[in-house]
């Protein structure tokens, strides 16, 4: 287990939308595609084509917009967003891991997302890793750039409900009554005060299988992997995939020590890295600080860490770890 600390916490994503620009560095390509089941997809690669000097998206970054992606037998990452979040969540790690090599693709997810209001847990925990499927079938099928994907080098980064999301996209499938057993003994979790269990399908495991089995993916990251504590440690023991985990040790959403912590020990290919003093939301990127005066409990709750972190640093941490993981998992034939 890897503890960081100070200058090196931070994450990539988006508060509700608002983020800081960072600089717009060359060779990052960006298009939007919305395939037809009406999910939106983001895509992020390596281009050569002329960069602009100003911003020219929603999550303030300067994107060679349209570009075709440069390079040939390209590894894909998918990225997964949190509950209620949007395709440009985690926009700066996409930038990063496209400045790196990698194509990017991540979904605004049909059921749960800040567009559509409250969600629905009996939705979105199966429309989730259906979306990661459709997305996995355009970009390797009908998007302009597929021919220049290597579909035997796909990884996935999902954070919080992502990370669920990506644990199924993976191979594994919760079991409903352990969580709600997990629950009853445990009723102060988040989750479980949330009452997410209730109200769920009897035959959800049943409806999750096609995801899991689709065979995809190659590799995993999770960052708070939230309902970890439903899936069954010999489901676990047969996820044959490497796989990188980050938690906070100040999470309370997402606690360490019933999530991620019980998550590694069940995988048979895992290291977990634990952030001292980080919160739940500590792995979004910095609010644009414009936000505190537009919402101030949300930048209260979301946007403010303890005085030792600092996001910012910790962005280009995370980045070069997660390329790092991502190229020693997916390695080129």
């Amino acid at each position: 287990m890897s503890v960081f600390s100070k200058a090196s916490e931070g994450l990539a994503g988006a508060v509700l939308g608002l983020m800081l620009a960072g600089p717009a560095l060359a060779g990052v390509g960006f298009q939007r595609a919305l395939i037809e089941n009406g999910l939106s997809i983001g895509l992020w690669y390596p281009s050569e084509a002329a960069m602009p000097e100003v911003p020219n998206t929603p999550f303030g970054q300067a994107l060679a917009r349209g570009a075709m992606p440069a390079g040939e037998a390209l590894p894909l990452v998918v990225i997964s967003h949190g509950n209620s979040g949007w395709m440009g969540g985690h926009a700066p790690i996409a930038y990063a891991l496209a400045e790196a090599g990698f194509v990017v693709a991540a979904p605004t997810h049909s059921q749960d997302s800040m567009r559509i209001g409250e969600p629905v847990a009996a939705k979105w925990m199966v429309s989730r890793p259906q979306d990661i499927v459709a997305t996995l079938d355009f970009v390797t099928g009908e998007w302009r750039g597929a021919g220049q994907v290597d579909t035997n080098r796909i990884g996935m980064f999902g954070f919080s409900a992502g990370g669920y999301t990506a644990l199924v996209a993976g191979g594994a499938v919760p079991d409903i009554a352990r969580g709600r057993a997990f629950c009853g003994a445990e009723p102060e979790e988040f989750v479980c005060k949330l009452g997410l269990f209730d109200g769920l399908p009897d035959d959800l495991e049943a409806q999750l299988r096609p995801a899991a089995a689709d065979g995809r993916i190659g590799a995993l990251v999770l960052a708070a992997p939230g309902l970890a504590f439903a899936f069954d440690p010999e489901t676990l023991a047969a996820l044959e995939l490497p796989v990188q985990i980050w938690s906070g040790s100040a999470d309370e959403r997402v606690p360490t020590a019933s999530n991620a912590a019980p998550l590694a020990d069940a995988l048979p290919d895992a290291e977990l890295h634990e952030v001292a003093g980080a919160g739940h939301f500590f792995f979004l990127a910095p609010c644009d600080p414009r936000f505190e005066a537009q919402a101030p409990e949300i930048w209260e709750m979301a946007c403010v860490d303890a005085p030792e972190l600092d996001r910012v640093a910790f962005q280009a941490e995370l980045a070069a770890e997660m390329a790092a993981f991502f190229a020693a998992a997916l390695p080129a034939e």
